[in-house]
């Protein structure tokens, strides 16, 4: 259960600065409550250190271990155009719904690899997982919304197997998302939308 650490990816704007920060900072405090790790008590200070005189955007990495210790890393970020649209595939890489971790960012990524390594990146800019039941769950990267024509996006219960993603989070919040499950079927008839805090919400082509 500790042989791993817990991460958060954040996008830092110069005039806007960290990203949904109070909805990361939540989620890393919840993550290592449940887990049994340390308070992570230095996080936001680590973060603010970490860009100090940044004039880009940046993606902002964060891991938090057993022991405590904070690591921070940047690299240079450039937003997707809003008139993006990724390519989907669904993978044959099944979750399990009973693995609790899946609903906790953290370095064990193994299952999400192993998907994303089932379409090449010139075939998928994403590609999505379901569990065994069949249920969409998530992207390897992103959390998954569906256009159902209700007006408001549906996005799938954190009990079919996913990660409580902080854009999901906020969307669920405002109003805008709603919980519920989506199957395949219920995917091919409405839209389907991918994202996460860095990027924003993804409209997506899927191709199973």
């Amino acid at each position: 259960m500790t042989e791993f650490s817990l991460i958060e990816t954040l996008r830092y704007d110069p005039d806007a600065g960290f990203i949904r920060l109070r909805l990361h900072l939540a989620r890393l405090s919840r993550s290592a409550g449940r887990i049994g790790f340390p308070k992570p008590i230095d996080a936001a200070a680590k973060l603010r250190d970490a860009v100090a005189g940044t004039a880009t955007a940046q993606r902002v990495r964060l891991t938090f271990d057993q022991h405590g210790h904070t690591a921070v890393t940047t690299a240079p970020f450039t937003p997707l155009p809003p008139d993006t649209i990724w390519t989907v595939r669904v993978a044959n890489t099944r979750l399990d719904s009973t693995d609790k971790l899946l609903r906790i960012k953290t370095t064990r990524r193994g299952v999400y690899d192993t998907a994303r390594a089932e379409h090449q990146a010139s075939e998928a800019d994403e590609v999505i997982m379901l569990n065994e039941r069949s249920e969409v769950c998530e992207g390897t990267i992103t959390s998954v919304f569906l256009d159902d024509g209700s007006g408001v996006l549906r996005t799938p219960p954190i009990s079919c197997g996913l990660l409580a993603g902080v854009l999901r989070t906020e969307l669920i919040c405002q109003r805008k998302a709603r919980v519920g499950r989506i199957t395949l079927d219920d995917v091919k008839t409405g839209r389907l939308y991918v994202g996460n805090s860095l990027r924003g919400l993804i409209a997506t082509r899927l191709i199973f």
